[in-house]
């Protein structure tokens, strides 16, 4: 991987300005117009609850989305995912006019998700600007991508040139917590890159002089660990033993000591119960314990995620994990670790560089500098990673701003402009081109 990420680095550095031609200043003027017909779309859909389990939200947010779309041709269509207790998904879909056919340009599956992780019961609600900055659940992570997409189709539709192009768009209701199984949550998105040749993801950008041409896979891991219930004062005895909290703490503190320091791998216990009763509920990462001073710990449950760069990496980390969580176990202890698939990994490769090539040229075109490929262990996983293995793809084009998954969540509204600008353009050269 640094090999070919050294490989873009080395050869785009350096690039020449060209000059835009007709069809492409147009879109520049037109999507330097658009920022607060972006930012009213923005926060009309920011200001609709769409937590990944509030399903008429999510829905909501769809049918908003799905009028813009069907305003620039067209055709949508909503899948139901209640089958893996989720909302569902947003798919539009526009062919080139019957006389732009025989140019053969490629597919462009544009991909964004309309959920947010703060759900009903959260007290970030609200859309609030102020001037140039404003924040609100879900406004970079991604409704502000979202609105990328939807503003750089129609930067495309008025130059008159949309019809020109052969585009998916999909729209994900379950990118923050995925429905399983993911043969289905996912089986629409996959279907739809199988027809495609190029993927952009609009997740958050990170500057304009950046973008992902990899990801990390994320699984996530369960630790369930027992003790002997018995009065304190006999903790330690050859009776009694440690108790699960002990042992909880000596698997977690191995982890840290034997996994830390490898390129690209983590993993983060992110939920912890333990006493005499527990109650946990995985889907809603929400339980209860229940434990007194004077009784050794019976049961303690830890729920966590791994994020891995590649699919043997994790293989590895997952083997190490069992050989620490199902041996040498403290006196009256036991211990089970049990893993869950998640998102794929996106490792880099020679298209996702020729895509970023693209991209680096047109913000070059466009006077702001090159973009260099991001490092993938400051990123999460996306729904990207899902189609890696059917298409070139490159991602984090979308909103820029900070403070994802918190309540300071925010966007630069005055960067709107520019990454529609950018993203009009790039999605012109690459759906008229044959092939990269």
């Amino acid at each position: 991987m640094r090999c070919l990420l050294a490989v873009f680095l080395l050869f785009f550095s350096v690039g020449s300005q060209a000059e835009l031609n007709d069809v492409e200043k147009r879109l520049s003027v037109i999507a330097k117009a658009s920022q607060e017909v972006s930012v009213a779309l923005l926060e009309r859909v920011v200001n609709i609850n769409s937590g990944t389990m509030n399903h008429a939200g999510v829905k909501h947010v769809a049918d908003v989305f799905a009028e813009e779309f069907e305003s620039l041709g067209f055709d949508t269509n909503w899948y139901d995912m209640s089958e893996v207790d989720r909302a569902g998904h947003l798919f539009a879909e526009r062919k080139p006019a019957p006389s732009a056919l025989t140019r053969n340009g490629q597919c462009l599956l544009l991909i964004g998700h309309l959920d947010t992780v703060f759900e009903k019961d959260s007290a970030f609600q609200s859309f609030e600007r102020d001037g140039d900055f404003a924040v609100g659940p879900g406004v970079n992570d991604m409704k502000g991508g979202d609105v990328v997409i939807v503003q750089a189709l129609k930067s495309l539709e008025t130059a008159g040139v949309l019809q020109d192009l052969h585009i998916i768009v999909a729209m994900i209701g379950d990118e923050e917590k995925s429905g399983s199984p993911k043969s289905i949550s996912r089986y629409h998105l996959v279907e739809a890159a199988k027809r495609c040749d190029i993927a952009l993801g609009f997740e958050i950008a990170t500057g304009l002089q950046t973008a992902t041409i990899a990801r990390r896979g994320s699984s996530g891991w369960m630790l369930e660990v027992s003790g002997k219930r018995a009065h304190s004062s006999g903790i330690f005895s050859d009776r009694v033993g440690s108790g699960a909290i002990f042992e909880a703490a000596r698997i977690l503190n191995q982890f840290h000591e034997q996994l830390t320091g490898q390129q690209y791998l983590t993993f983060n216990p992110g939920v912890i119960l333990g006493g005499t009763e527990v109650n946990y509920e995985p889907s809603q990462n929400r339980g209860d314990a229940f434990g007194k001073t004077n009784v050794v710990s019976q049961i303690v449950t830890v729920h966590g995620g791994l994020r891995t760069i590649s699919s043997e990496q994790e293989a590895d980390a997952r083997t190490a994990m069992k050989a620490i969580a199902h041996a040498d176990h403290h006196p009256g202890t036991d211990a089970l670790i049990t893993f869950s698939d998640g998102y794929p990994s996106m490792p880099p490769t020679q298209g996702n560089i020729a895509v970023l090539a693209k991209l680096n040229q047109v913000s070059i075109d466009l006077g702001y500098g090159p973009v260099e490929a991001y490092d993938p262990g400051k990123r999460g996983a996306a729904d990207v990673s899902f189609i890696a293995e059917y298409v070139d793809a490159i991602d984090g084009i979308g909103a820029q701003g900070a403070g994802a998954h918190t309540p300071d969540e925010n966007i630069d509204l005055s960067t709107l402009p520019m990454l529609v600008e950018r993203a009009s353009i790039l999605i012109h050269r690459l759906g008229r081109e044959e092939n990269l």
